[in-house]
C-alpha cells in the first residue's frame, strides 16, 4: 500500500544568470520513502529563434550529468530514454507554457540528490539552469513498536487540504520479539512464595531441604521454557501454555548439585540464565582403608572393625569422607590426638613399625560446620609364639620340666612325650601336666614319676593363629639303663642358647674337667663322650602362620648349627666354641683343647665308664613380661663336669 503525503513547499527559487533565462523552483524538497511529491516549477526564456509552432523540450538531470551523453530522470522527448528512475520521475509541466513542474512517485532513499532543468526550443534557446538546482531529500518513516504496543491500532491519514480531499488507513500491530527479562525465583519452603534470585549465580542449600526454582520470561510470540542440569533436560513447557516453569526438588541430595540453566526460546531467538546449586551436608560415608606390609590391595574397614597388625611391621591407614564444605580429618589413639603423618593430608596415618603401645582403639574423625562423623577401629598387635624351654630338673625321684612361651594372642602349650600328646591339665600315678596363662604368656609344667624308658624324647609346643614353635630334648640312659640325675643342676633351653650349646657338645673331645683345679681327695671324674651325654640334641622347629612365616624363617635360619666341615683345625680350639665362650662369659678352660686321634678313638669306644655333661644355673630369673628392645637370647652360666 502506498501512502500519499504532501508536504508544504518552501518557495525560494533563484533567478537565472543569463539574460532572458530564469527558473523558479523550490530549492529543497523533502519526501518520505515510498510516498509521492509534486514539485511546481516555472521558467522563462527569450523569444529568439522560435515561433509558436516550434516544439519546446524539457528534461530533468542529476547535477553533474553531461546532457549530450547522459540520460535524464524525466523528459518530454519521445525518443529520449530516461535514467535510473524507472519512470517514477515525470515531467508534468509543458515548457511551451513556461512550466517545468515535476512529479515523483514512490520516492526511494537512493533518489536523494540535486537536480537541474534543461530547456530546448528553436536554434537559440538551449539552456541548462544549473544556477537554480532542486535538492530532493527522501526520508524514512520509522516506528519502533514496544512490547506493550502489541494489539494496538496504528492509523495513517493524508489530507489534501487545498483540494478538500483526505484519506486514512488503520492497522492492528502484532509485535513479536526475542524473549527478555528472564527471571529465576527461589522458594525454600512449600508454603512460601518464590523470591527473585537477583544477579547472584550461586545458591547454597542444605541436604534434605525443599527447593523450588521458577523460571519466567517476557516474549511475543510465546516462548518455550526449559530447565536443564548441566547438559541434561529436566523439564520444559509448551508454547501454548503461557506462564512460568517451576522445577521442584522435594528433598535436595548431594547429587542435585551442579549448574542449572533456564532457557526461553521462540522464533525470534532465545535467552538463558544459569544458577550454580551447592548442596551442603555434614560428613558421611566415612570409611578407613588399610594397607599393611606385603599387601598391595586396600582393605575397607567399617566402624568397630578389629584390625590385627604383626608386631614390627608397618601399617598405613587412609581415612576418607564425603562432605560439603570439606571436612577436617584427624586421628586419635585411645582418645589422644595423633600428629598427622602428612600435614598436607591429615587423613593419612602411617605407623612405620607396629609396637605394643599402638594397641587400642584408633579413631578417625571428620568434621565440618554442619556436623561430624567418626570411625573407630580396634588395633590389636599380634606376633607368633616365642618359645622359652623346656627346662628340666630332678625333683627327688621325679623329673620335672617347665616350658613358657610368649605370643599375641597368648599361645596354647602342649607336651609331647615320645609319640604321645599331652594337653591341658592332667594328673595320674606316672605324670602330672599343668598349664596356665597370663597376658601374652603361657606356662606349662610336666612331672614324670617312676622308671623312664630309654631314648625318651620330650618336647614342648606353642602355637597361636599366627604361627607355632616347638623344642625337643632326647634323654639318653646311663650304663645301668636309667636316666642320669645329672639334670639336678637344671637345664634351661632357650631359643638363643640352642645352637651354641649343641656346637660345644659336639666339639667336646677332651675330659670335661681338663684344665679345672683338682680338689684334694676328690675322686677322678670320668671322661665325657658324645654318646653318653644326657642332653643329646635340641631341635627347634618353627611353623609360622601367615603373618610371621617370613620372619620366623629368618630366625630359624640363624638358629641352625654350623656344618661339621667348619670345625676348628687339629691342635686348636674350636672357633665356634671360642665365639660361644666370649658370648657366654665362660672361663677359658671351658673350650676343649687339642685331641689326638688315639684319644678320640679310645674315648668313643669306652662304653663302660659313666660320662655326662650337666648345665648348672646360678639362679633362675623370672622372665620380664615387658617386651625387651634387645631381641637377642638370654643366657645362664654353663659349667661342664
Amino acid at each position: 500500500m502506498v501512502l500519499s503525503l504532501l508536504l508544504a513547499l518552501l518557495w525560494g527559487g533563484s533567478q537565472a544568470q543569463a539574460p532572458g533565462f530564469s527558473l523558479r523552483v523550490q530549492s529543497v524538497v523533502m519526501v518520505q520513502e515510498g510516498l509521492c511529491v509534486h514539485v511546481p516549477c516555472t521558467l522563462s526564456y527569450p523569444r529568439i529563434g522560435w515561433t509558436e509552432d516550434t516544439p519546446a523540450l524539457g528534461s530533468w538531470f542529476v547535477v553533474g550529468t553531461d546532457t549530450n551523453k547522459g540520460r535524464p530522470v524525466a523528459t518530454n522527448k519521445q525518443d529520449q530514454e530516461q535514467g535510473g528512475s524507472g519512470g517514477r520521475f515525470q515531467l508534468t509541466g509543458d515548457p511551451r507554457n513556461r512550466s517545468c513542474s515535476l512529479l515523483i512517485r514512490d520516492a526511494q532513499v537512493e533518489d536523494s540528490a540535486q537536480y537541474f532543468f534543461r530547456v530546448e526550443r528553436g536554434s537559440y534557446v538551449r539552456y541548462n539552469f544549473v544556477e537554480s538546482p532542486l535538492y530532493l531529500e527522501v526520508t524514512v518513516l520509522s516506528l519502533t513498536p514496544r512490547p506493550q504496543d502489541h494489539g494496538t491500532h496504528l492509523t495513517c491519514r493524508v489530507d489534501f487540504s487545498r483540494k478538500g480531499v483526505s484519506t486514512e488507513t488503520t492497522v492492528r500491530l502484532n509485535v513479536t520479539h526475542v524473549p527478555k527479562d528472564l527471571v529465576i525465583s527461589v522458594s525454600r519452603a512449600k508454603a512460601s512464595a518464590p523470591e527473585p534470585q537477583g544477579d547472584s549465580p550461586y545458591l547454597e542449600v542444605q541436604k534434605g531441604q525443599f527447593l523450588q526454582l521458577v523460571c519466567a520470561s517476557e516474549s511475543q510470540s510465546p516462548a518455550t521454557l526449559s530447565w536443564a542440569l548441566e547438559d541434561r533436560i529436566l523439564s520444559w513447557s509448551h508454547p501454548w501454555t503461557p506462564g512460568p516453569l517451576a522445577l521442584v526438588l522435594t528433598r535436595v541430595t548431594p547429587g542435585d548439585s551442579g549448574c542449572y540453566t533456564c532457557r526461553a526460546e521462540n522464533g525470534r531467538g532465545s535467552q538463558s540464565r544459569t544458577l550454580n546449586l551447592s548442596v551442603q551436608y555434614a560428613p558421611e560415608n566415612l570409611r578407613v582403608m588399610a594397607l599393611q606390609a606385603n599387601r598391595t590391595v586396600l582393605e575397607n574397614l567399617g566402624n568397630g572393625t578389629s584390625l590385627p597388625a604383626l608386631e614390627g611391621q608397618s601399617l598405613r591407614l587412609l581415612c576418607v569422607a564425603h562432605s560439603n564444605p570439606s571436612a577436617q580429618l584427624s586421628w586419635a589413639l585411645r582418645g589422644q590426638t595423633l600428629s598427622p603423618s602428612q600435614p598436607a593430608d591429615p587423613g593419612i596415618l602411617e605407623l612405620p613399625q607396629i609396637q605394643t603401645e599402638h594397641e587400642g582403639v584408633l579413631t578417625c574423625r571428620a568434621q565440618n560446620s554442619l556436623g561430624s562423623q567418626h570411625v573407630s577401629l580396634r588395633l590389636s598387635v599380634v606376633c607368633p609364639p616365642r618359645l622359652l624351654g623346656p627346662s628340666c630338673s630332678w625333683e627327688g625321684e621325679a623329673l620335672g620340666c617347665t616350658c613358657s612361651a610368649r605370643a599375641r594372642p597368648a599361645p596354647t602349650l602342649r607336651w609331647r612325650l615320645g609319640e604321645g600328646l599331652l594337653e591341658g591339665n592332667h594328673s595320674d600315678a606316672s605324670l602330672t601336666v599343668t598349664s596356665s596363662s597370663e597376658g601374652p604368656w603361657a606356662n606349662g609344667s610336666l612331672s614324670l614319676r617312676g622308671p623312664l624308658g630309654s631314648g625318651l624324647r620330650l618336647g614342648c609346643e606353642a602355637r597361636n593363629a599366627h604361627g607355632e614353635q616347638s623344642a625337643a630334648v632326647l634323654l639318653l640312659p646311663d650304663k645301668k639303663g636309667l636316666l642320669s640325675k645329672a639334670l639336678g643342676g637344671g637345664v634351661f633351653l632357650g631359643m638363643g642358647i640352642t645352637t651354641l650349646l649343641f656346637l660345644c657338645l659336639i666339639l667336646a673331645g677332651t675330659p670335661a674337667h681338663a684344665g679345672a683345679p683338682a680338689h684334694a681327695g676328690a675322686p677322678p671324674r670320668p671322661k665325657a663322650t658324645r654318646r653318653s651325654t644326657i642332653l643329646d640334641y635340641i631341635n627347634v622347629v618353627p611353623n609360622p602362620g601367615p603373618l610371621a612365616r617370613n620372619r620366623n624363617r629368618n630366625q630359624n635360619r640363624k638358629a641352625m648349627p654350623s656344618s661339621p666341615s667348619q670345625a676348628s683345625p687339629p691342635g686348636a680350639p674350636s672357633q665356634e666354641c671360642k665365639k660361644n665362650q666370649k658370648e657366654l662369659h665362660a672361663a677359658p678352660h671351658t673350650c676343649p683343647g687339642p685331641r689326638s686321634s688315639t684319644q678320640a678313638s679310645e674315648s668313643e669306644s669306652n662304653q663302660e665308664n659313666l660320662h655326662y655333661a650337666a648345665l648348672t644355673f646360678s639362679g633362675l630369673r623370672p622372665w620380664d613380661t615387658r617386651e625387651s628392645k634387645d631381641t637377642g637370647p638370654e643366657y645362664e652360666d654353663i659349667k661342664f663336669h
